[in-house]
């Protein structure tokens, strides 16, 4: 059974142990997420001004919208002031010195299926571990404005321990660094890229979704069956979410049960040391590497960011 926590005292380790089992975890905006918020707001405002980030998609064609949203995403991975305000708000959960994250995703989630490929890709019931995460992960998703359950995330932990065929066997990490990703501006009517999901029938409406303010924190784990919901609410909904691995948990073999990923590579590589940016160290990603490396592929993803940037100052000087 799953139990949701609200503002729970536990210490990181047992918090984690507890989300290695299936559970959620809910914490109140504080100062160091509701300072991410707000920065990300003055860049989401001034990218689609003159018109309102939520409604814009009212107004703009969906090839317009993608061509302001689309840099952003890149934009905000790379921002310094980005990862600095990240690692605040990882630190007043755990310790920096063992904690490693992922780069940051900027989501966009539009309403009346208005956009529901490439940028805003609207994910279908998935496992995080399909796409190669290592079992240890942790996802935490913050909502940068107000939003309603039309619009959310849903979580499926009658999944938690039962199998669903995917496709993840098929699925290579690097591979997919390779084309897959940088690719995901090119769709904007349907979603083509080789990606795992579900390959049969699910239940789905026995589901959670959980509402927390705007700056409010959602951290389960990345083996967490969850969905993202059609939004219905008449706004788009913009969030941020980001993952993080311990790394005592890697060495002592920590994680939630593995009950249906057969995805190659790890994720691993794009990690980096809260406390310092130090890389994973190699033995830890070589012992969670699996399968072979393809020929021209990518360990480690990374956007043209010069490209990104310049493509941003377009989209805001035309906007």
């Amino acid at each position: 059974m799953t139990t949701v926590y609200f503002d729970s005292k536990m210490t990181d380790a047992e918090r984690r142990g507890k989300i290695f089992a299936g559970d959620i975890f809910v914490f109140s905006p504080r100062q160091s997420t509701l300072e991410l918020i707000d920065f990300w707001r003055e860049l989401i405002e001034a990218a689609f001004a003159p018109l309102p980030p939520r409604t814009a998609q009212f107004e703009l064609s969906v090839e317009r919208f993608v061509e302001i949203f689309g840099p952003l995403k890149p934009h905000f991975i790379h921002h310094p002031k980005t990862a600095a305000l990240i690692r605040d708000v990882v630190a007043e959960l755990g310790d920096l010195n063992t904690i490693h994250v992922d780069v940051p995703r900027l989501r966009g989630a539009t309403s009346d299926k208005y956009l529901t490929a490439g940028v805003g890709y609207a994910f279908p019931p998935h496992r995080d571990t399909w796409w190669s995460a290592p079992m240890a992960q942790l996802n935490w998703w913050l909502p940068i404005y107000e939003f309603s359950s039309e619009s959310g995330m849903a979580f499926h932990p009658n999944y938690w321990t039962k199998p669903v065929s995917n496709g993840s066997e098929q699925f290579n990490y690097y591979q997919y660094n390779a084309v897959g990703r940088k690719e995901a501006v090119k769709h904007t009517k349907v979603d083509t890229r080789k990606q795992p999901g579900p390959r049969e029938p699910m239940d789905i409406e026995d589901q959670i979704r959980i509402v927390c303010p705007a700056g409010g924190l959602i951290l389960f784990s990345g083996a967490q069956m969850h969905s993202t919901v059609p939004n219905a609410s008449g706004l788009t909904r913009f969030s941020i979410d980001f993952r993080t691995v311990d790394l005592t948990d890697l060495e002592n073999g920590r994680g939630a049960p593995n009950v249906d990923t057969r995805a190659m590579g790890t994720s691993l590589r794009d990690f980096r040391r809260g406390s310092d940016d130090a890389a994973m160290p190699d033995h830890v990603v070589a012992r969670y590497d699996s399968g072979e490396i393809p020929e021209g592929a990518v360990l480690v993803f990374k956007p043209d960011s010069h490209a990104s940037e310049t493509g941003l100052k377009t989209s805001i000087s035309g906007s």
